[in-house]
């Protein structure tokens, strides 16, 4: 069994939970709530970013090095790169004048707080049913990407031109929105 990049290697089995695995919470959980709480968009965005970053952090710290650079690669590298220049394209960057944060930052903190509790009680609740473990498959990144640029090259190929066609759609529409304002 591995231990994570970022794991103190202590022990057997189980590892007792490290300064490092508290800073990446702190970090994924700051960028979530700031996302949530902040007013301007752009703002947002880049908070997500941020606990995207945590959960990349997250799937490296657990030996999950595919999962962990796919985050990266997809949700940073895409996903929130695209959501910042949607919102630069179409809404613009313009900040509030009533402050930065928003007025129902308190309801949406709320909302979190019992979504929150709801996860923990099923996951606490699930946890004595689940069967014994099982060891994980010895996958490495590399049959992966032989797999991703073999056997299923035709499928990320057709989700790369989605993606591009979604884009340059989005682009095209915020482009005549933009036309029609002036």
């Amino acid at each position: 069994m591995g231990h994570g990049a970022f794991s103190s290697g202590l022990g057997k089995g189980v590892l007792p939970m490290s300064l490092v695995f508290y800073l990446i919470a702190a970090l994924t959980v700051a960028g979530g709530l700031a996302s949530m709480v902040l007013k301007n968009t752009v703002h947002c965005a880049l908070a997500l970013t941020v606990a995207f970053a945590g959960l990349a952090l997250f799937f490296l710290n657990l030996d999950a090095q595919f999962a962990g650079f796919a985050q990266i690669l997809v949700y940073i590298g895409a996903v929130a790169i695209l959501v910042v220049f949607a919102i630069l394209l179409t809404k613009g960057s313009e900040t509030p004048k009533d402050g930065v944060f928003s007025r129902t930052w308190l309801a949406g903190l709320a909302v979190a707080a019992a979504v929150f509790a709801v996860l923990g009680w099923a996951i606490l609740h699930t946890a004595p049913m689940l069967p014994g473990a099982t060891p994980a498959p010895a996958v490495t990144v590399q049959q992966i990407g032989q797999a991703l640029i073999g056997r299923y090259v035709l499928p990320l190929e057709i989700v790369a031109v989605l993606l591009t066609a979604a884009l340059i759609g989005a682009v095209i529409v915020a482009m005549h929105e933009k036309e029609g304002t002036k």
